[in-house]
């Protein structure tokens, strides 16, 4: 609380602040704690490293780099070793001609001056690596873990250091798009985005799929698995090389004219960071680099987490955060991504890494001993340099466990993120198909697991993402339709049952969510419209297929398959959102929630939303709360025929409301829904009172007053 001048208590122009503190203030003087030790790193960066600036630049000294002259500079932390050495394609791998000099802190360097006619020592495209010799006479062959390009070849297990320096760079044309006032997102994986069995490019992205994506409405995307990762079925999440694109979709400067084709559409890029943990590899990952079992992370059971099988940074030292800031400013960089989705923030944030854990919201689960405070300083100090460096960069937090203050700003003891992902919805919506008959959902727990989220701290709500499509679970329109997704899909044959309920309520589920959610939406690649089955790499358990590795665009492509429809409705979703903004609005309000009617009735962004979930009840004349007066018009029907509904609402009606306060609102007004689903849109008045008879299961409809 900040006590205002004039008070008593504060002198005439005195600029203290005056705390007033809860009774029981541990809660509350935690955060200041974090607070000051955040201020406290940014206090030795500029006294030790003259500003973050440069620190964050290191990827330009670290590594290999081409100086003014020609020669190269090889830059190395491995405090543990003994010696180094470089080899590679230019020495004929000798493992000996070429020793690194010693530096202070554990840093090695190597210069080599250019060739008589300036060209670099080291040709683009060389391979490389650093010999290690360690104190307990080890020589280990490494890769960089400030390499920019590796590779391997189709007989190897192993990546290879590949000297990426090119004589003419890829330099981007576009400049990065405005930061949006709403959030749609398009998570995607390079890899899968194919119709054929196969791993997919950079330039396949680019010409086809990001198309699709401006078409859809999506004005963000989400990109998967470009950290180079060894083992392809980790899905990106086992990181070895940390300033690598991933060379199995093509070279850097591919995935640079990815980005810059995006921007030309005005879509923002997100790098999915993956900085909670890395590769146990050794000799293409970062994992005893130097010969030690530390280096980059933590000594002993502290540097591994117990359920994936991989090491943990060590937050504290001075030169792991040189490497992890320096690396999230490389991707902004060099690449120009538009922010960050953290990957694994829960394990990050506590000692304990959520294992085991059910979190009750109790704020002794997020305050003590077990919070892991150096990897907490670190996110936000991450935050910090990123939004002062790029005001428009945009950071989300894949967190479970909703950690207060993750999404408020560093100044209120926040950690500085934009944006939590609403983890919890996508798993209720599962349990729901899974586990209850339509008739027994229960509509007032549905709409608090879509609302439960802290108040001031921005979500990104969605249906369904990668985690949902994996193998071992279904999509939620497999887990609806399931086996008639083979056969049943086809517009030339009467929808079965079956098909009617799954793509209804398909369509239901996800406005629902977009609407009530969040305030930012997300979608995997093709779950939009109803991709079937489930996502499971090549590995050795099923025999190395690409069967599943993929997104079947082409089922969008095929006129009379009913995906088109489905494709057809989150498009306009999206294309509604973006003219009415309630993503970029206050949270909704909801004036209705009827467990016996199965109808959930809210408003927000001057959009009233009305949906019936009831798998066999029509209702005609059903008076639905407004706060604004006029005239009401149907804008966006999920019972609409170019959608794979049945058409039974007529668009050309206008509702109109009474001054008949209900629900807490002081207008209403009277309208018809049909089965399953029904949202409103205000444009100025709406009056729906002919009773509308419909089969089992429909619509959602969006009106504007």
């Amino acid at each position: 609380h900040v006590t205002p001048p004039g008070s008593p208590g504060r002198a005439q122009g005195e600029e203290r602040f005056r705390l007033h503190l809860p009774r029981e203030p541990s809660s509350f003087l935690l955060p200041l704690r974090r607070y000051g030790l955040f201020q406290k790193q940014l206090h030795l960066l500029e006294e030790v490293e003259n500003g973050f600036d440069q620190f964050t630049r290191s990827y330009q000294t670290f590594g290999v780099n081409r100086q003014a002259s020609g020669g190269l500079l090889f830059k190395e932390w491995a405090p543990g070793a003994e010696a180094l050495f470089l080899t590679g394609d230019f020495n004929g791998w000798d493992n000996f001609s070429h020793p690194y000099t010693k530096k202070e802190f554990g840093k090695w360097e190597l210069y080599l001056p250019p060739q008589e006619d300036r060209s670099p020592a080291v040709p683009h495209l060389s391979k490389l690596k650093v010999v290690v010799h360690t104190k307990n006479r080890e020589r280990l062959y490494r890769n960089s873990p400030w390499a920019k390009y590796v590779t391997k070849n189709d007989t190897s297990v192993v990546y290879d250091w590949v000297h990426w320096d090119p004589l003419q760079p890829y330099l981007h044309i576009h400049p990065r798009p405005k930061k949006p006032r709403s959030l749609r997102i398009y998570e995607s994986h390079v890899g899968i985005a194919s119709p054929e069995g196969k791993i997919a490019s950079y330039t396949n992205f680019t010409v086809n799929v990001l198309p699709r994506i401006k078409d859809l409405g999506y004005n963000c995307i989400q990109l998967m698995a470009v950290m180079e990762h060894a083992y392809y079925a980790s899905f990106g999440y086992q990181v070895t090389s940390f300033f690598a694109a991933s060379s199995r979709y093509g070279t850097p400067d591919e995935l640079k004219k990815l980005i810059d084709e995006a921007h030309r559409l005005g879509i923002l890029v997100l790098l999915d960071v993956v900085h909670s943990h890395a590769s146990k590899n050794t000799e293409d990952g970062l994992s005893r680099f130097d010969g030690t079992d530390s280096c980059f992370f933590h000594e002993g059971p502290r540097g591994e987490h117990s359920l994936w099988g991989s090491r943990l940074f060590n937050y504290s030292s001075w030169e792991v955060r040189r490497f992890l800031l320096s690396n999230l400013r490389w991707w902004m960089e060099e690449y120009r991504f538009d922010g960050f989705r953290f990957d694994g923030v829960t394990s990050m944030l506590y000692h304990h890494h959520g294992v085991g854990m059910s979190f009750s919201g109790d704020y002794s689960e997020y305050f003590g001993l077990h919070v892991d405070e150096e990897s907490v300083v670190y996110l936000m100090v991450a935050n910090h340099i990123l939004h002062s460096l790029y005001p428009d960069c945009i950071t989300i937090a894949e967190d479970v466990s909703g950690m207060p203050g993750l999404c408020r700003r560093l100044a209120e003891g926040g950690c500085g993120f934009d944006y939590r992902l609403a983890m919890a919805i996508p798993d209720k919506w599962i349990q729901i198909l899974k586990e209850y008959k339509d008739e027994d959902w229960n509509i007032g727990n549905i709409v608090y697991t879509l609302t439960n989220r802290r108040y001031g701290e921005k979500c990104i709500s969605y249906a369904e993402s990668h985690d949902q499509a994996l193998v071992g679970d279904k999509t939620l329109a497999f887990w609806l339709m399931d086996k008639e997704m083979y056969t049943n899909m086809s517009t030339f044959i009467p929808m079965t049952a079956v098909i009617d309920r799954g793509i209804q309520l398909h369509k239901m589920i996800r406005l629902l969510t977009h609407g009530l959610g969040g305030e930012g939406y997300l979608n995997f690649m093709g779950n939009e419209f109803g991709h079937p089955e489930w996502l499971d790499f090549p590995r050795k358990g099923n025999n190395e297929s690409y069967h599943y590795a993929r997104r079947q665009y082409n089922l969008v492509d095929t006129d009379h398959l009913r995906y088109r429809q489905l494709y057809a409705f989150d498009r306009e979703m999206n294309h509604t959102e973006d003219k009415y903004g309630w993503l970029a609005s206050p949270p909704a309000y909801i004036t209705a929630k009827h467990e016996g009617d199965k109808v959930i009735i809210f408003e927000r962004a001057s959009v009233v939303f009305i949906f019936n979930f009831h798998p066999s009840q029509s209702y005609s004349s059903y008076r639905v709360a407004v706060e604004m007066p006029g005239k009401y018009k149907i804008k966006l029907d999920s019972d609409a025929v170019q959608y794979g509904g049945h058409g039974r609402l007529d668009h050309s009606t206008e509702f109109f409301t009474e001054a008949v306060p209900f629900n807490g609102r002081p207008h209403s007004m009277l309208v018809s829904t049909v089965q399953y689903t029904f949202a409103t849109a205000p444009a100025l008045a709406v009056r729906f009172t002919h009773p509308v008879q419909r089969p089992p299961q429909q619509p959602t409809l969006a009106m504007r007053p």
